[in-house]
């Protein structure tokens, strides 16, 4: 996180409210923090997603793809070799 600020205010249901403040007491952090943190974690997580899915969609619209057959193939393939390496 930065270490500026702003300020936001979020509706949480009491029984989640209280859970956070048990959280908070045992982990010796304020409510703010887990909150701030979970949300960065949150939106982290789903930027990621959003970028991945524009990243294949990117990707398919210049043709950089491959058949599930050459797929499953190329999974397979990798399988069997890790098997003969084990026997």
């Amino acid at each position: 996180m930065s270490s500026t600020s702003t300020t936001m205010t979020i509706r949480l249901d009491p029984q989640l409210k209280a859970k956070l403040g048990r959280l908070a007491e045992g982990t010796r952090r304020s409510r703010s923090f887990l909150a701030a943190e979970a949300v960065e974690t949150y939106v982290d997580r789903e930027l990621a997603i959003i970028e991945g899915i524009q990243g294949g969609m990117a990707d398919v619209a210049a043709g950089r793809t491959v058949s599930h057959e050459e797929a499953m193939a190329a999974v397979q393939q990798a399988i069997d070799k890790a098997a003969g390496e084990r026997a």
